[in-house]
């Protein structure tokens, strides 16, 4: 399996052959489409990787990216918005398969993946230090996501953790989930991607969608490495269709999400920590 840096490395490298070939393929095109077109290549691989699992190495490239994306981020076309719901339903009930990867654990247990039901949602609060991320968790759209986050909420995995990262222009969330407050840690299970992932072409896998305001997605470094880390767009963020989309924010917690947004990313950063703290007290689940 691929290191943080070999990751890093190849997200230059795919960069740099989509470019080329970019290049080749558009040149009898008018300029402004052709830099429209690169601006959405840059957007797309810096999304990519901007979820990964890394070291702080990594961290800086990504940044890098996504800031370049951004410049010219209202030149872009538009991505396709995700509709929040599945072309065809799932079965009533489905079987969840957590493989157990070795990270950092914080305590948890690995979830019971049997006969997960596909129906209804689960209402979940994480309680900040700058007010209640409140969010309905559809099981329609991800049940194995929503049964994994569930489950950690109950387990307390969550409790005293901190949102450790924060972006704004082309891609706007607050990203949180991971114990360590570094970006690399986890549940110490992984499973695989649901909606809208696992309804999307394999050619399609790598045009831009619109992640609507408000919804919730969970990181990952690679389709199917989803572990505890997830991503709350406090705006509309354009993403490839790689990071399971799993909730909606509640009224109430797009609130505080609107709060959180304007405390901006610390130094004034497009991408980076929160300029202020934001932890989570304590995650709950409504019955």
């Amino acid at each position: 399996m691929p290191n943080n840096k070999q990751r890093g490395e190849e997200a230059l490298n795919q960069l740099d052959r989509e470019l080329k070939a970019r290049d080749r393929k558009e040149k009898t095109r008018p300029l402004g489409v052709v830099a429209a077109s690169l601006v959405v290549i840059l957007a797309l691989v810096g999304g990519i990787y901007f979820f990964a699992t890394r070291d702080n190495s990594d961290e800086k490239v990504v940044a890098e990216e996504s800031s370049a994306a951004e410049t010219t981020a209202q030149d872009t076309p538009d991505a396709k918005p995700l509709s929040g719901k599945r072309a065809e339903a799932l079965p009533a009930s489905v079987q969840c398969t957590y493989e157990k990867d070795g990270q950092d654990a914080n305590g948890a247990k690995v979830p019971d993946g049997k006969d997960v039901s596909t129906k209804g949602t689960v209402k979940v609060n994480f309680a900040t230090n700058k007010g209640d991320i409140e969010m309905e968790l559809d099981r329609a759209k991800a049940p194995c996501a929503v049964n994994a986050i569930s489950d950690l909420a109950d387990q307390g995995y969550y409790d005293d953790t901190i949102c450790h990262r924060m972006t704004s222009g082309v891609l706007s969330v607050l990203q949180c989930g991971d114990p360590t407050g570094t970006g690399s840690g986890g549940p110490g299970f992984r499973f695989a991607n649901e909606y809208p992932t696992d309804e999307t072409d394999e050619a399609d896998t790598k045009n831009p969608v619109t992640y609507p305001k408000g919804s919730i997605a969970l990181a990952n470094s690679g389709v199917d490495t989803n572990g505890s880390q997830f991503f709350v767009n406090y705006a509309d963020s354009m993403l490839t269709p790689e990071y399971t989309y799993f909730g909606d924010l509640t009224d109430k917690g797009q609130e505080t999400m609107d709060k959180i947004a304007k405390i901006g990313v610390e130094g004034g950063a497009s991408d980076g920590k929160p300029a202020e703290e934001i932890k989570i007290k304590e995650a709950s689940v409504e019955a």
